[in-house]
């Protein structure tokens, strides 16, 4: 009979995750404190975001939060969709010549 150790990330009384390793779901459950603590800072921002949308865009950014520190340090910038594919074209035409 194999044992096997889960870390189960609940809140309000609702199970969310279940991870192997604590590091896993301590990240998780701290990722889930930053978009609590982002949602009432989107919706005062008087955005026109619904209460779904603004809790979508707060697990987004609380869930890339390293790469939005960095761009809120200025240290990175994001590529746009398009840009990335522009690169890949002139990628392409150049290692065709």
């Amino acid at each position: 009979m194999a044992v096997i150790t889960q870390f189960v990330v609940v809140r309000e009384g609702v199970e969310k995750m279940t991870f192997t390793s604590k590091k896993e779901a301590d990240s998780y459950d701290k990722m889930l404190d930053i978009a609590d603590n982002l949602l009432p800072f989107l919706i005062k921002a008087d955005l026109d975001l619904d209460e779904n949308k603004c809790e979508q865009l707060a697990f987004y950014l609380a869930n890339n939060k390293d790469e939005l520190s960095n761009l809120l340090k200025g240290t990175v910038q994001v590529k746009t969709p398009a840009a990335v594919k522009n690169k890949k074209a002139a990628a392409k035409n150049t290692t065709a010549e």
